[in-house]
């Protein structure tokens, strides 16, 4: 079965009983990864073989015989390879035999006979015989995340050259451009987050010029983007939201302080309950040094606890060391 992940479930399924009773003996092929694409059940009865792209001088081998070969090859025609044609052709095919032998037929039967009634086939005519790089990329396959992953983890670790390789390597092989900077954008929340605030807007504004310009313009914006927020400082506190949705899934959430309740209905609860408003214990910022007050805004319950960890890159250490500060005064 060809393409075999193009089966549904249920007809996935339906092979079962009959690989169990040894009814069928199935040999099946995938573009895919087995393990998305395929029911658990059917692979845990299967084989599983991973085939790789073939080498540069696999794929040389296989054009020097299709050369030769009279019955079942191109040897009936006659035909001078040169050897940089080959390697070209060999090259340019990216590991796909068929690619290959594609391109090496095409240029047999485009090229006009010689004197002699060969045919000659030079880098020249190789050249406009495959004229775009055979790329191992599919914007729905493995590829696609195994490059998006690449590019992530490159501007991570602050490595420009490694960042617009996979950026160039996923536009080559027809990636939306579109999907690179929601990429972006969470990255520029992410990754870099506090320690340049201002991240997501340029991150923002640069999608907006591509929006505004199209290609190939807009590479202009994509590489912009990559470098810039490779170069950032690089930050992820952030991620403190997971921990405190983890704490609240955990513990449900607990009562709103009285003065940080709505004044209004603190104030008709007070009126018709004959006691103070209890909104008159919240301390306004505003009206103190520096906007700061020693307050408590977490429920009692939760007194003192700390999720944020701020970084110590970039602005968030000169905001963070402020609030330091001002905390310690007197």
């Amino acid at each position: 079965v060809d393409e075999i992940h193009r089966w549904n479930k249920a007809q996935q399924d339906a092979l079962l009983p009959h690989l169990e009773s040894g009814v069928i003996t199935l040999v099946g092929a995938t573009t895919e990864n087995p393990f998305y694409s395929l029911v658990n059940p059917l692979l845990s009865r299967c084989q599983l073989f991973e085939l790789y792209p073939l080498q540069h001088e696999d794929v040389r081998r296989m054009l020097e015989r299709a050369v030769a070969d009279v019955d079942r090859g191109l040897g009936f025609m006659e035909l001078r390879v040169t050897e940089v044609a080959l390697d070209y052709l060999a090259e340019m095919a990216g590991g796909d035999i068929r690619n290959a032998l594609n391109a090496l037929e095409v240029a047999a039967l485009s090229t006009p006979r010689k004197a002699d009634g060969a045919v000659y086939i030079d880098l020249e005519i190789a050249k406009e015989s495959i004229q775009k790089r055979n790329v191992r990329y599919d914007r729905g396959g493995d590829e696609h995340y195994h490059y998006a992953s690449a590019l992530i983890k490159s501007m991570r670790g602050s490595d420009v050259d490694a960042s617009l390789y996979w950026l160039c390597a996923m536009l080559d092989g027809g990636e939306d451009p579109n999907f690179l900077f929601r990429r972006f954008l969470i990255f520029a929340s992410e990754d870099v987050g506090m320690a340049d605030p201002y991240a997501l807007g340029v991150i923002q504004a640069a999608h907006e010029a591509f929006l505004k310009t199209g290609m190939p313009e807009g590479f202009y914006f994509l590489s912009h983007a990559a470098i810039f927020l490779a170069l950032s400082p690089k930050s992820n506190s952030t991620k403190a939201i997971f921990d405190l949705q983890r704490e609240i899934r955990e513990h449900g959430v607990m009562e709103v302080p009285p003065w940080l309740r709505d004044k209004t209905a603190n104030a008709k609860e007070a009126r018709y309950l004959g006691r103070e408003n209890a909104s008159d214990d919240y301390r306004y910022p505003h009206n103190y040094p520096f906007h700061w007050v020693d307050q408590r805004y977490l429920p009692e319950s939760l007194k003192g606890r700390e999720w944020f960890e701020p970084g110590t890159q970039g602005r968030e250490a000169s905001l963070w060391e402020r609030l330091r500060k001002i905390r310690e005064q007197p």
